[in-house]
């Protein structure tokens, strides 16, 4: 009789079952079926010159020899654990992109909460999928680096008792696109301090899975999907560039949406996608044309780009099995790259959906925002500026000053005095233009509602570390209380990454149940460098670790705190794992306690 089996029939007994052997039951399944599995990887980050991805002679980014990086593949509440060994020339750190690290912002690796790791060194990341689904991305988050590569997908899988909301796949596929600079991203990050490079100087190519664009003279490879006639497939395409949005389509192919960064969609048929800058998508593709190989494209939005080939058109290849011909026609025109109305209306018609589980059984539409009460509200103006003759991107006029000790690491032995000073600027109106370190203090299980503003003439996009957040509305001009009204408070989409379209406000709300300092920031990499972020510290007294662990033994410590001993503890076992010595042998104990119970249940029957 195998586990599931067990597990089963055990299930069928305690229905109707009061006495203390069936609640015992019920402990001893529960901690069974909600285990996760401990993943181990080791890579090794290092600089490639010879990969040239667009003909010419750059440092690539390379993660065990590979650009993009490896897959992280894992499954709802698996642990994952990176041993990354910095191979580089100089310092690193690696986030996971929509990846909520609950109560673990020890773990969020971008300066404000990590050490980064030195030069010839190496750090263990641990950290869990809890209670997640979904297609997201990892990438260095700290110098400059994403313009040079260090990034790769990850999934989060279903666990086998949830049904994924869609027809069995025939192969799951990782699509990353994003624009790219033909140059060294070191002289790209040296040039930020000249107003040019900084306000100008946008990526001049658009790279898919780090090839260039098909038949473009100057790229060696360009990327390709092999398909069989009739079998469904799933395509998980994530923005990894550093300004751009994109559309993205496939010549005589209907694409249906189906999933957004660990949120499942009501399923709609679409001819083009919008990706924004970090966002991530899920769509299926059912291979149902005659057999031959068709273009799949990507342009960039808001940008006067012809749809001839050229560098900033990316082009790949769908290839079907037996197809002896190659792509022919014109490539697919998606709609008009400054058609502002039709793609925020393509934005909204993206819902959730309400009736299917995702990492647990339940409905998605269990949790809801219908009616919630807020107890913050922070409306985040981004914008450009000249700061002391130097430029800055700013939030509420704040360009954020990184200090030489992350925000976390002076919380535990400081308690922040001395780094920073917590809600010293406002989060709902404009400052005095200043480069400061600018932290706001979250309400520990309250309701934010976070607007964020775009500069007039940039097509931005914003994340939040730690959680997803529901998207409640979109609009143009200014904000006011009374367009509350307005919002989709039935199935916004759930989401970690919002785009803020040119002289408009995205509305979204998060539920802030884990404690830390958490990054929210631009997703657009020179903006986000040059000081377009804040911190929001969620903040619970409590010492008790279910409800923010401590970091664990062996955080990386630097600047005036390098010589020191960390003194905390380790970092608690996120879960149960079966791949776990200590949890392995509890699990065999409660496969023995589920059998005699159940046997001594059938003799007392």
């Amino acid at each position: 009789m195998t586990p599931t089996t067990i597990r089963i029939i055990l299930l069928r007994e305690i229905i109707g079952g009061s006495d203390y052997c069936s609640w015992l039951i019920v402990c001893a399944t529960l901690v069974w079926v909600n285990s996760g599995a401990d993943i181990f990887l080791e890579w090794h980050v290092q600089i490639d010159n010879t990969i040239k991805p667009v003909s010419t002679t750059q440092p690539i980014i390379t993660i065990n020899g590979m650009f993009p990086g490896p897959l992280i593949n894992a499954t709802t509440n698996d642990n994952i654990h990176v041993n990354v060994f910095n191979d580089m020339d100089e310092s690193l750190l690696i986030t996971w992109n929509g990846i909520q690290r609950r109560l673990n912002s020890w773990q969020d690796e971008v300066f404000g909460t990590n050490c980064p790791i030195p030069t010839g060194k190496n750090w263990s990341y641990v950290f869990q999928a809890k209670d997640q689904i979904g297609s997201f991305f990892y990438f260095s988050s700290i110098n400059f680096h994403k313009a040079g590569g260090g990034f790769g997908p990850i999934r989060v899988n279903n666990r086998q008792v949830i049904p994924v909301p869609f027809p069995k796949l025939e192969a799951d596929f990782d699509l990353l696109i994003g624009d790219w600079y033909s140059t060294s991203y070191k002289d790209v990050r040296s040039m930020m301090n000249t107003k040019l490079t900084a306000y100008n100087s946008p990526p001049d190519r658009m790279l898919m899975n780090g090839k260039g664009t098909y038949l473009d003279p100057l790229t060696k490879t360009h990327e390709s999907f092999a398909v069989t006639q009739g079998k469904n497939y799933r395509f998980r395409i994530s923005n990894m560039g550093v300004a751009w949005s994109f559309h993205c389509r496939i010549q005589n192919q209907r694409m249906m949406l189906v999933e957004t960064e660990g949120s499942y969609t009501n399923q709609i048929r679409l001819d083009s996608l919008d990706v924004h800058v970090g966002e991530s998508y899920s769509i299926l593709v059912t291979a149902d044309q005659s057999i031959g190989d068709y273009f799949m494209v990507a342009t960039p939005k808001i940008y006067n780009n012809s749809i001839e080939l050229s560098g900033l058109v990316g082009v790949g290849v769908l290839h079907y099995d037996n197809s002896t011909t190659l792509p022919s026609g014109p490539l697919p025109i998606g709609p008009d790259p400054f058609d502002i109305k039709f793609s925020i209306s393509h934005a909204k018609s993206i819902r959730w959906n309400m009736t299917t589980g995702a990492a647990r059984p339940n409905p998605q539409g269990t949790f809801n925002v219908t009616n919630v009460t807020l107890s913050q509200t922070f409306i985040l103006r981004a914008s450009a500026a000249e700061i002391d003759g130097a430029p800055r991107y700013t939030v509420n006029n704040v360009s954020y000053l990184t200090p030489d000790t992350p925000l976390t690491v002076a919380d535990n032995f400081l308690n922040g005095s001395g780094v920073y000073v917590v809600d010293a600027f406002s989060t709902n109106s404009t400052n005095i233009e200043s480069v400061r370190v600018f932290v706001a203090s979250g309400n520990h299980k309250g309701w934010i509602e976070l607007l964020f503003k775009s500069d007039p003439e940039v097509m931005d996009a914003w994340h939040l570390d730690g959680f997803s957040f529901y998207l409640v509305g979109i609009g143009e001009g200014e904000w006011s209380p009374k367009l509350r009204s307005t919002y989709n408070l039935f199935d916004p989409v759930v989401r970690s990454t919002v785009q803020v379209y040119p002289e408009r406000w995205s509305a979204v709300y998060a539920y802030l149940d884990n404690p830390g300092m958490w990054n929210s920031r631009s997703q657009l990499l020179k903006n986000w460098f040059l000081g377009q972020e804040l911190y929001l510290r969620v903040y619970d007294a409590d010492p008790n670790p279910a409800k923010e662990w401590p970091p664990q033994k062996t955080f990386l410590l630097c600047e005036k705190f390098a010589n020191l001993v960390p003194t905390s503890s380790p970092v608690p076992v996120p879960s149960t794992s079966a791949s776990s010595p200590q949890i392995a042998w509890l699990q065999k104990a409660m496969i023995f306690i589920l059998s005699f119970l159940y046997i001594h249940q059938q003799q007392e029957s």
